[in-house]
């Protein structure tokens, strides 16, 4: 797991539509980008923007940054025509939207692979429905699924659920979604923090999600990148922490001990495993940035 780890702390929606903001998005330090095809266009636009994303991917330039188009719905004209469109282009995965079952992301795959059979592209779904809530662990165990990412806006929504600072409403949901996502092994981004306005607001809303076990957060503007990166990431004091802990069980492991005590701390092997995790975590933020 920790050999290929990859930070998803920020991950950015770029409106397919806005060739300028295709263009900023290869400057902008979130670690991934989502390229929107769906909510972010509009009908009349659909064409366009699939043109725009199709040029935009193909010319590069975007780094070591996680490049994924959002597509629309198998249940729409642009569905079918948008999943083929992007079957070989140069990006690093897929995200389909509105996911309720299982069977809908087998559908996307076998018209990507009837495009492309040997590419096995990487699928992301949205989490945003109460239908999918229900059916998140037989969507969570799908093949090929890497990430679920919370469409808590639409949620809301279906939900008729406020949007409070605690987010009471969705906090049943948002467990349910990282408990599945734990359980079959796949990442697990957070929802949008909506008011631009609200600094103080949006970084609670970070730390709340990370607390919840979220590995990172899906991002609406650039201003929000900064403090998605700083939360989602290891702190110097967890890495540190996580250093001792490596260290004093290999120290008791070599002399035959099996109790280890750190800073007051007894260490048994599920701390170790986490700090694995997080130096793992850590080190590959740094190669982002190198």
């Amino acid at each position: 797991m920790q050999a290929s780890l990859r930070p998803r702390r920020s991950v950015l929606y770029m409106p397919g539509a806005n060739a300028r903001a295709l263009d900023k998005a290869r400057t902008l330090p979130a670690d991934a980008l989502i390229l929107d095809l769906e909510d972010a266009v509009s009908p009349d636009a659909k064409a366009q923007a699939r043109e725009q994303i199709s040029q935009a991917v193909s010319a590069g330039g975007y780094g070591k940054r996680e490049v994924i188009i959002r597509v629309n719905g198998l249940n729409t004209e642009w569905g079918e025509a948008d999943l083929k469109a992007v079957a070989t282009l140069p990006i690093d995965g897929v995200l389909l939207p509105k996911i309720e079952s299982a069977q809908q992301i087998a559908d996307a795959v076998k018209i990507l692979d009837s495009v492309d059979a040997q590419r096995q592209l990487p699928i992301w779904i949205m989490a945003e429905t109460p239908r999918g809530m229900l059916n998140i662990n037989e969507i969570a165990g799908a093949p090929r699924l890497k990430v679920i990412v919370m469409g808590t806006s639409d949620l809301a929504k279906d939900m008729r659920v406020r949007h409070t600072p605690d987010r009471v409403g969705l906090l049943v949901p948002l467990s349910l979604c990282v408990i599945a996502a734990r359980a079959h092994g796949v990442e697990i981004v957070d929802g949008v923090y909506l008011d631009l306005n609200n600094d103080d607001g949006y970084r609670d809303a970070c730390v709340q999600g990370r607390d919840m076990g979220f590995d990172g957060k899906t991002l609406i503007h650039p201003k929000q990148i900064e403090a998605a990166n700083q939360t989602f990431a290891p702190s110097e004091a967890e890495v540190i922490h996580s250093q001792e802990v490596i260290a004093a069980w290999d120290q008791a492991q070599s002399e035959g001990k099996g109790v280890v005590v750190v800073n007051g701390r007894l260490i048994e092997n599920l701390h170790v495993e986490e700090a694995k995790r997080v130096l793992a975590l850590a080190n590959a933020i740094a190669e982002l940035s190198a």
